[in-house]
């Protein structure tokens, strides 16, 4: 769902994108499933049709040709950490950077990338990816009620644009109709 929120955004392989920027997806589950019909329902509630969507696993490739890999979980940025260990201060939950995001200040407009990454990644030790945590963790809706999955998807839209306006401010970001 994250990738597919992040895709909705103008930035995403828009005209005026203040940089190349392409977004994908990645589980650690073996790839070429059907998205559940949960989450196609509750996409298409927003606009966005995941019909079509084919599950990938990550690979050591995918990680290594990614400059930033959010996870919905710690045990996702941890197996990614585990596959790639150079992508330790790339690799993030999607709640942990925006909240060392929040901590460390937007990117600025002439700031690199990799110096922004560092300096959000300053402190961090390799144990805080051990165990789950409600602060780092997006609870994973599958096998619950359709409104679990609302829920979700609700505080991953809220979390995508947050992780967006840190990384892209030199720029307006403004979400795509439909």
């Amino acid at each position: 769902m994250a990738a597919a929120l992040f895709g909705r955004l103008a930035l995403v392989g828009g005209d005026d994108a203040p940089e190349e920027v392409s977004v994908a997806s990645a589980g650690l589950l073996q790839g070429g499933y059907a998205s559940p019909p949960e989450v196609v329902t509750v996409m298409a509630e927003v606009g966005i049709d995941l019909s079509r969507h084919s599950s990938t696993q990550i690979s050591p490739e995918l990680v290594s040709a990614s400059d930033v890999v959010l996870g919905m979980a710690r045990r996702h940025a941890r197996e990614v950490v585990l596959l790639d260990s150079r992508a330790w201060g790339r690799t993030f939950t999607l709640k942990e950077f925006v909240r060392r995001g929040d901590a460390v200040g937007r990117r600025g407009p002439d700031e690199a990338l990799d110096s922004w990454l560092d300096r959000l990644h300053r402190g961090r030790q390799r144990t805080d990816l051990v165990g789950s945590s409600v602060g780092d963790d997006v609870p994973d809706p599958i096998g619950g009620p359709i409104e679990g999955y609302r829920k979700t998807a609700r505080e991953l839209g809220h979390l995508v644009d947050e992780a967006a306006s840190l990384l892209w401010v030199p720029r307006g970001i403004r979400t795509l109709p439909g």
